[in-house]
């Protein structure tokens, strides 16, 4: 019998279609390098950008609030959305409730600063997710993965202490991105974690602002300025409480 007929096709190969899989992985390889680099150069212009332009002469009460006199009834969502924006730019979360509470008083106030803090809190963790996460990941070691996984575990009881015991607002916004928190939990525990504090500055700032705007200084010794100062100065034991129920 004579020799079996040669295939007509041969079975392409990687190097037939130009493909180079050692190429293939140098290129995956690169990318979180890549996108971590952005987010380092994200957060530098972010900071320069609130530093060095005209930005920082809108962070005071009657700065902002001028713009905002300007935008009508869009105002509250103006300011909603500033605050968003101000937190992805590191402009400190304290001022930015400072000035809702200063502008809109101390309910109103509340209210938007809390809607913004949240929207801004989310768009600083997606950003950290979608340009970090890679690289940090790539970067976790066997002693630090333990912890990576145990963060997931306990996402929300984990923001939820950070966030109760003033943890600073925007850096930990981008670094949970970085971990392998879910959203879901990151989201519940950023909310119920800032309430207090965002109550307490804005309920604050807007007593005052009212005694301010009254001109009667009288109103400084009513029971809602005291109350006011009592949560105030309440505010900076939370973080005691919370490590002494812990056991800590």
């Amino acid at each position: 019998m004579g020799a079996a007929p040669a295939p007509i096709f041969k079975e392409s190969s990687p190097r037939n279609k130009g493909e180079d899989p050692a190429q293939g992985s140098t290129q995956a390889g690169k990318r979180p390098i890549v996108k971590g680099a952005i987010l380092v150069l994200f957060i530098i212009a972010s900071i320069a950008a609130v530093r060095f332009t005209p930005i920082v002469g809108y962070l005071t009460p009657a700065g902002l609030g001028r713009f905002l006199s300007r935008t009508g009834i869009w105002g509250p969502v103006i300011f909603v959305l500033v605050y968003a924006a101000g937190v992805c730019l590191f402009i400190p979360g304290t001022l930015l409730t400072t000035l809702g509470g200063a502008i809109f008083g101390a309910y109103q106030g509340f209210l938007y600063v809390w809607v913004g803090a949240m929207l801004g809190a989310s768009a600083a963790f997606w950003i950290g997710r979608t340009l970090g996460r890679d690289l940090a990941a790539s970067l976790v070691g066997d002693r630090l993965k333990k912890y990576d996984e145990a963060i997931e575990r306990n996402g929300f009881a984990t923001v939820l202490y950070l966030r109760l015991v003033y943890f600073p607002f925007t850096p930990m916004n981008f670094g949970m991105g970085l971990t392998r928190v879910r959203f879901r939990d990151y989201f519940l525990g950023t909310a119920l974690g800032i309430l207090v504090g965002v109550f307490v500055f804005t309920f604050f700032v807007g007593t005052v602002r009212d005694v301010w705007a009254s001109g009667d200084w009288r109103g400084l010794l009513s029971l809602k300025v005291f109350f006011s100062v009592a949560l105030f100065v309440f505010s900076f034991f939370i973080p005691m409480i919370i490590k002494k129920i812990k056991g800590e």
